[in-house]
């Protein structure tokens, strides 16, 4: 049976439900028998919804799609090594967010839910907000006030409400949550259906590869967006015969905001309180994330790791990734920094895959400061 499952007290919900949480406050998940028709697969169009049997959406007509997904797989050389990277930087608003903001905003329109809240460091925003425009449901995105001019831009003009709050991350994320008791919350991190829509990000991957599964998969971390959708995406993958195995997940962090890094390397049972800094990875500077916990889960399942980089080492990756002709965010850097860190130890036999997140377009104030090199 199909229904949404309580993290914190076990309680079932159908899947048709209009909650983002439990009534306990807990955490959602979703149970959901995902299949992989493979030949029919094969016939449909190259688009994310090629996967449709995988996707908890029931009627078609819900769909609101600009036909997103099925980016380039390609080659990338770091220093001499090969790795394959997605251009997920190539979705309809510019980020791979469009991923989970098309599975969820198709859920709401089945939903029948009029509007929604949400929050952001500036791309799912705009993702929630493009994606509301196609559905004509009426949308209200919460920012931090040093959000990118390029991504208030994109919210405005896609015809949301902005509110831009003072403070921190944390308080965005506070002022969301007051009106989310009001308003169903379209959130990237607390609403289910975003991260089954990241999770295709998983079944691309492997159909593109053949059928099969990466040896590691290199993910950046903030809220754990696409690395919590990636994880159910390649456990669906394993539990339908489809794999053999699953990839191990290292995930990236910026030093100076890394309370899962440090979490994961103390072992610790909790999150820590950190001293967040100002770092050029805006869209992963996230001190407390809902999730944290189910986050540092997947990456020991996984039998993954956590490494840190740091703003220098972000913008030199930004700068050489921009001279092989990819027009980077800053953020999307600090993953093919995390590469660069990685490929120090890889097995040479190994077929790892990363991506790049979000398009340097959305940050042209920043990247106006980076030295050409």
């Amino acid at each position: 049976m199909d229904k949404l499952i309580c993290t914190k007290c076990n309680k079932n919900f159908p899947l048709n439900e209009k909650i983002w949480k439990c009534r306990c406050g807990g955490l959602l998940n979703i149970g959901f028998n995902s299949t992989f028709p493979v030949d029919k697969i094969r016939k449909r169009k190259p688009t994310m919804w090629r996967y449709r049997e995988a996707i908890p959406v029931s009627d078609d007509k819900n769909i609101i799609s600009f036909d997103e997904g099925f980016t380039p797989l390609i080659e990338v050389d770091f220093y001499g090594k090969s790795v394959l990277i997605k251009q997920d930087h190539l979705f309809p608003t510019g980020s791979f967010k469009d991923r989970g903001a098309s599975v969820l905003i198709s859920k709401v329109r089945e939903l029948e839910i009029k509007k929604v809240v949400e929050d952001s460091s500036g791309n799912a925003g705009s993702a929630i907000a493009g994606y509301c425009a196609k559905a004509q449901i009426d949308c209200e995105i919460f920012v931090p006030h040093d959000t990118s001019p390029g991504k208030l831009a994109q919210i405005r003009l896609y015809k949301a409400k902005l509110n831009k709050i003072q403070g921190s991350r944390e308080d965005t994320a506070y002022a969301v949550l007051k009106a989310a008791e009001k308003c169903y919350y379209a959130s990237h991190s607390w609403n289910p259906f975003f991260f089954h829509g990241t999770k295709t990000f998983a079944f691309e991957v492997c159909e593109q590869i053949g059928w099969k599964s990466p040896d590691v998969v290199i993910l950046p971390v903030g809220n754990g967006t696409l690395l919590l959708g990636a994880y159910i995406g390649f456990n669906e993958l394993l539990g339908a015969g489809i794999i053999d195995k699953l990839p191990r997940i290292i995930a990236v962090q910026s030093e100076n905001c890394a309370p899962l890094f440090r979490a994961f390397k103390g072992n610790l049972e909790e999150i820590p309180e950190i001293d967040k800094k100002d770092t050029l990875a805006e869209g992963i500077a996230i001190a407390k994330p809902v999730r944290g916990t189910h986050i540092i889960e997947a990456v020991k399942r996984s039998n993954g790791d956590f490494i840190t980089v740091d703003d220098c080492e972000i913008k030199t990756s930004l700068i050489d990734m921009c001279k092989k002709g990819f027009y980077i965010e800053p953020t999307a850097a600090s993953t093919t920094a995390g590469i660069n860190k990685y490929l120090q130890k890889i097995n040479p036999n190994e077929t790892v895959v990363s991506l790049i997140t979000g398009n340097g377009l959305k940050t042209t104030e920043k990247m106006l400061q980076i030295p050409n090199g």
